[in-house]
């Protein structure tokens, strides 16, 4: 008995040792990352979105343009530095690109291109550009029209971060998602409210047109409706998660100034790290980025 059991104890042990092998040279499995994945509940689903859906986002009617962004400029030049910084660090959550000038550039046709490189080192470059202390909205529309890449470890994301991180640092500054991709799923995306209480995983809703949708076939309008009560998400017009602030299971911290940010990361435990198969160079396009006031708005 005590033969079998000691037995039993070393396939255990060879079993558990080879799996946390597998984990650090190729990443998590598919289940094991469903542990950290904003899966709460299965994605919103409409009817597949058309060009028509696209312009209808584009024109929202009874709202005041507070701010725009159109990106244009010549070939190369780099996003307003008056609006814009580049960022030059990469955050400590995981991933693995260094965030560089070099792989941010307008491409002299109106829109923004964010390029994610590998380079020859094997190493992984890409950028991280945000508005913080130029432009910090509190309320109104924030919405932007963006085509997004596709590829295992490829990380897109259009989002806000509270403009006081740097005194009140994460989760208590507050983090909008309004678009997060992980570029392996190819027909959704993330809507995710991240603060005290719910941080990480966060108050997360997946949307997906239907199965066999691909993102990165065209661009798409990305929105925020933000009052003091609700975050209200939506992509080409069509509303995809609410978050209200009497539902939250913690301190409502969105309140205050936030700043955009605009980034394609890659590896981290969201998407997981590249494979052999994701494509580089990886492009992000933004064709522009606008805020608006909300009727609701009283703020100036």
């Amino acid at each position: 008995m005590r033969q079998a059991l000691r037995t039993l104890g070393m396939f255990v042990l060879v079993a558990v040792c080879f799996t946390v092998a597998v984990v650090i040279n190729l990443g998590p499995p598919a289940w094991m990352r469903g542990l950290w994945e904003k899966e709460a509940a299965a994605p919103v689903e409409h009817p597949v979105l058309g060009p028509e859906d696209v312009a209808r986002a584009d024109r929202p009617d009874g709202l005041r343009l507070v701010w725009r962004e159109e990106f244009t400029g010549p070939r190369g030049a780099k996003p307003d530095p008056a609006r814009w910084n580049i960022e030059t660090t990469t955050p400590d959550t995981g991933e693995i690109e260094r965030n560089s000038r070099r792989n941010v550039a307008l491409d002299g046709k109106g829109r923004l291109v964010i390029t994610a490189r590998k380079t020859a080192a094997g190493k992984h470059t890409s950028a991280r550009i945000t508005t913080e202390g130029k432009f910090e909205p509190t309320y109104g529309r924030i919405t932007a029209r963006i085509k997004t890449p596709n590829g295992r470890g490829l990380w897109p994301a259009f989002w806000l971060l509270g403009g006081d991180h740097r005194e009140n640092p994460w989760p208590a500054c507050g983090e909008i998602d309004i678009m997060e991709r992980r570029g392996d799923l190819i027909d959704r995306y993330y809507a995710t409210v991240q603060g005290p209480g719910y941080s990480g995983v966060g108050i997360s809703r997946q949307y997906s047109p239907g199965p066999g949708t691909d993102f990165s076939a065209r661009f798409h309008v990305f929105s925020l409706d933000w009052t003091p009560d609700a975050l209200t998400f939506m992509i080409d017009g069509y509303v995809v998660h609410t978050v209200a602030r009497a539902t939250i299971p913690g301190e409502w911290v969105f309140d205050h100034p936030f700043f955009v940010v605009l980034n394609l990361a890659v590896g981290g435990p969201f998407p997981g790290d590249p494979d052999a198969e994701t494509p580089f160079p990886a492009r992000m396009v933004v064709d522009y980025v606008r805020a608006y006031a909300l009727p609701s708005d009283t703020a100036s």
